[in-house]
Parts: C-alpha cells; structure tokens; sequence
C-alpha cells in the first residue's frame, strides 16, 4: 500500500473517531474553537484569498463531523476568523488560538478540534508547514504535545 492510499485510511479512521466524539461537544466553545482552527489552517501562508476561503467553507459544511452545527453558524464563525486574520493577521492568529486554548479544560473536545485541523490542512492533499505550524501552535494553546498529531 502506497503512503498516499496509507494517509487516506488513516484519515478515514480519524474521521469516523471523530464522528462519534464531536456529537459529544454540541457547544459554543467547540464551535469557536473549531472554525477558529480552520481559519488559522486558512490563513497559515499569511493570507485567505477568495478561493481558499470558499474551498475550506464547502470543505466545513460538507464535512460529516461537523454536521451537528447548523452550517450557517459555522460559516458565520468562519468568516468572523477569516475576517480578522485578514484585517490583521497577527492580531487576528492571536484571537484565533485564543479561542482555541478556551478548551485547554476540555482535552478530548481540544483534541477533536486539532484532529479537524489536520483534516483542512490535509484535504488538498498538500500539508505544508505553514498549516503545520498553525497546527503546533493550536497545540500549545491547549497543552497537547504536537507530535501526538505528527507536526
């Protein structure tokens, strides 16, 4: 089995995991902190352009896990992220990962929200390090070791 059929078995399996973990965490923090990571992922190169902002809100409401949060609200927290990185990325990076180290109390829903991370970043089959970095430093927010996700 090649590493690229590998990488799509293990994504399969993280994402069926998290199917049954995030119905748990139907809450307002999991929701910031979740659109917050994926405008971070969005943002990781230092911009959003249009596309990629488009690309990643289908990626969110099409996503399976994510289905347990009506999609306008989880479009609306989207491009509220996507808005402020964009207005100012370092401001907007701050209040992102601010909004993710929220569930630095809650491990498992932190943990679900970094796994979704990784998800965006790998969905265009190219998880560079600037997505890597976005994912170590939402690690960090909430005490997670970033090797537990392989960045």
């Amino acid at each position: 089995m090649g590493f690229f059929d590998q990488l799509k078995t293990q994504a399969s399996a993280v994402t069926t995991n998290l199917q049954t973990q995030v119905s748990k965490f139907k809450n307002k923090e999991f929701a910031e902190g979740t659109m917050a990571m994926c405008a971070l992922i969005a943002a990781a190169d230092g911009s959003i352009d249009a596309s990629e902002r488009q690309k990643t809100t289908a990626l969110i409401v099409s996503n399976e896990t994510l289905k347990i949060f009506p999609p306008d609200e989880l479009k609306t927290k989207f491009d509220f992220y996507c808005n402020k990185l964009s207005a100012d990325f370092d401001f907007g990076r701050i209040e992102a990962i601010q909004a993710i180290g929220k569930l630095k109390s809650k491990p498992d829903q932190a943990r679900a929200v970094i796994q979704i991370g990784v998800i965006i970043g790998g969905a265009d089959g190219n998880f560079d390090a600037n997505e890597k970095k976005a994912v170590r430093d939402a690690c960090q927010a909430v005490n997670i070791p970033p090797g537990d996700f392989g960045v």
